[in-house]
């Protein structure tokens, strides 16, 4: 007996704009195929759809070549980061004390 296609979802956002794409795959699917099937590289051809990191609503995949699809996933797509957030966030925090010193002393 042949199962039905379900149906899930692949998300992308780049800086300058972003794609959501409905795609129904074969059941048994995994991310990796669902990537290759859902057409996302002919938006962004830059794209490494064999290597890009990706996660299912929110949670990191270690292995997308091997992780099966059940229907109503959402396989997002990660661009690298451009900066590091703890690295940001310590910047930040040493500019707003260095602003209270300056306060603080006239």
């Amino acid at each position: 007996m042949v199962k039905p296609p379900i149906g899930i979802e692949v998300v992308y956002a780049a800086v300058d704009r972003q794609v959501l794409l409905s795609v129904d795959v074969a059941s048994g699917s995994t991310v990796r195929d669902a990537l290759r099937a859902s057409g996302i590289g002919q938006h962004f051809p830059e794209l490494d759809l064999e290597h890009c990191p990706v996660g299912i609503f929110g949670k990191v995949l270690s292995n997308a070549e091997t992780q099966v699809l059940a229907a109503g996933d959402r396989i997002e797509i990660y661009r690298p980061l451009l900066a590091d957030p703890k690295e940001v966030r310590r910047l930040r925090a040493a500019k707003a004390a260095l602003a209270r010193i300056k306060s603080d002393s006239q």
